[in-house]
């Protein structure tokens, strides 16, 4: 299983990141059937663009969704048209995708499908079925996307929002699995560090800075010592920072998770693998 922190700018892009977007990857000499398999945690704003360079949009097969906010979901609107008027592959020409029968599945809260359909102006009636197919979370069922298996949880933010527990096949140590935990958007809560537990990699949001943003009222983000916080209690293996406003110092972020954690830790940069 491979990770690429596609975006990694909290609350809207950077100048050096899109918004919120992570690839999961299977690479087909670890996949149980010879090909590749891709999974889309979160399509923030400005991480279409981003995403082109680590892989072809029409060959992904899931997309996951945390929440609602644009950072984190509104460029499943440029999604959508590439899918539908690629001139080569696009459902407008050739009236379904190779891969799938039906829409690329797209995960997320109870409203996304009608969300998603208003950022883009669709009216009365209209929908993005031949494309997306949406399907809302239920927090702990599980859902299969080819050999990697997606588990939702509740997170800790003002609005109904998800981090995802992903377990696949692993490319660090064949023949077993790897276990990634996206926190999304959160606050801390044991909710979080339970399913956290034992995770080889911890994709952690730390959008606060102590001292100045922990002041706002709770279930909003984590700062670094909170995310360190999780990582320490959960036991998880390694801790990776992301979602951090373009105003915040990462070397700040990440000294305040190293307060907290003992472990491996760096604050993710957009572009940067992983191998789990």
């Amino acid at each position: 299983m491979r990770l690429v922190t596609v975006g990694v700018s909290g609350s809207f892009a950077g100048p050096g990141s899109p918004a919120s977007c992570h690839l999961v990857q299977v690479p087909a000499d670890v996949s149980p059937d010879g090909r590749e398999w891709n999974v889309v945690l979160d399509l923030g704003n400005g991480a279409l663009g981003a995403l082109q360079r680590a892989v072809e949009p029409l060959d992904l097969d899931a997309v996951a969704i945390s929440h609602l906010h644009p950072d984190h979901f509104v460029d499943l609107c440029g999604l959508y048209v590439y899918l539908r008027y690629h001139p080569e592959r696009g459902t407008e020409r050739t009236g379904g995708h190779p891969r799938r029968a039906g829409g690329l599945p797209v995960l997320g809260p109870a409203d996304v499908a009608e969300r998603v359909g208003a950022a883009y102006g669709l009216g009365p009636g209209e929908h993005m079925g031949g494309q997306l197919d949406f399907r809302a979370w239920s927090a702990g069922e599980q859902v299969a996307v080819g050999p990697l298996v997606l588990e939702p949880f509740r997170a800790y933010h003002p609005v109904e929002a998800y981090g995802v527990r992903v377990t696949g096949p692993s490319s660090a140590r064949p023949g077993t699995t790897a276990t990634l935990v996206y926190t999304g958007d959160t606050d801390y809560s044991p909710g979080v560090v339970e399913a956290a537990r034992d995770a080889d990699l911890l994709l952690c949001e730390a959008a606060f800075h102590e001292g100045r943003d922990d002041c706002v009222e709770p279930g909003i983000h984590l700062t670094g010592r909170g995310a360190g916080r999780v990582a320490r209690e959960s036991g998880a293996r390694r801790l990776v920072l992301t979602h951090l406003p373009a105003w915040n110092d990462p070397a700040v972020t990440l000294a305040e998770a190293r307060a907290e954690y003992a472990g491996p830790a760096e604050v993710a940069t957009g572009g940067a693998a992983f191998t789990l």
